[in-house]
C-alpha cells in the first residue's frame, strides 16, 4: 500500500474503534451495536479497491480482536472485515468516484448483514453460540438499521478524505513527480551536474587572459 494510504487509514481505524468501544457500545441499544469500524472500512475500500480494502479490513478487524473488552478468538473479526473489505472494493469505479448514493447504501446494508452472518458462522465453527441466544434475526435487522442510519455521515466523509489523500505528495505518483521536479531543478540550476561545462568555460577564460597578457608583454618589449 502507498504510504499516504497507511497514514490516513491507521488514524481513521483507531478513532472509529475507540468511539465504537467507548461510546456506541455503552449506549446499550437493543440488538446489535452500531459498527462504526465496518463503515470506515467500507469507505476506504470503495476508494482504494479490493486489495486495499482487504488489507485495511484485516488490520482493522485484528485490532478489534485484540482491543478490550473483546471476548472472542483473535482473528475472527479480522477474517470478517477482510472479506467485507475485499468485496466492497470490487465496486470501485475506474476514476475512484461514485456519483450515486444508491450503490454505497446497498453496500452498507449488504455488508451489515453479511458481516453479522459471517461472524456468527465463524463463531459456530469455533463453538461460540452467543448469536443463538440473542437472536440472529434481531441482530441482522438492527445491524442493518443502525449502520444505514450512520452511513450518510461516516462513509462520504471517509471517502472524501481517502480521495484527498490520493493526491498527497507522499504517494507513489507524487513522489515520482517530486523526484522529477527536483532532478529538473538540479539540471536547470547547474549545481553539480554541469561541472564539465563550467570547467570548459573557465579554461577558455584562462586561455584568453593568458593571450591578452602575452600580447601586452610583447608590446612593452617592443617599446
Amino acid at each position: 500500500m502507498r504510504v499516504n494510504r497507511i497514514l490516513l487509514s491507521v488514524p481513521l481505524i483507531v478513532v472509529a474503534l475507540v468511539v465504537q468501544v467507548s461510546v456506541l457500545a455503552r449506549l446499550h441499544l437493543p440488538g446489535a451495536v452500531p459498527d462504526l469500524l465496518l463503515l470506515t472500512v467500507l469507505g476506504l475500500a470503495m476508494v482504494y479497491g479490493h486489495v486495499g480494502g482487504a488489507l485495511i479490513g484485516f488490520g482493522a478487524g485484528l485490532l478489534a480482536d485484540l482491543a478490550p473488552p473483546a471476548d472472542h478468538a483473535a482473528g475472527r473479526y479480522a477474517l470478517v472485515l477482510c472479506v467485507i473489505g475485499y468485496l466492497a472494493g470490487l465496486i470501485k469505479p475506474e476514476n475512484g468516484q461514485i456519483k450515486s448514493a444508491t450503490g454505497p447504501m446497498l453496500v452498507v446494508v449488504g455488508a451489515a448483514i453479511g458481516s453479522t452472518l459471517l461472524y456468527a458462522g465463524v463463531g459456530a465453527l469455533v463453538g461460540d453460540t452467543a448469536a443463538r441466544h440473542v437472536g440472529l434475526t434481531g441482530l441482522l435487522f438492527t445491524a442493518a438499521l443502525y449502520d444505514l442510519l450512520l452511513a450518510p455521515f461516516i462513509v462520504p466523509a471517509v471517502m472524501f478524505l481517502a480521495r484527498r489523500a490520493e493526491n498527497d505528495p507522499l504517494g507513489e505518483t507524487g513522489s515520482a513527480g517530486k523526484s522529477s521536479d527536483i532532478s529538473s531543478g538540479w539540471l536547470s540550476s547547474g549545481t553539480g551536474l554541469r561541472i564539465g561545462g563550467q570547467r570548459g568555460g573557465l579554461k577558455m577564460k584562462v586561455t584568453k587572459a593568458r593571450v591578452a597578457r602575452a600580447g601586452r608583454i610583447k608590446g612593452v618589449k617592443r617599446l
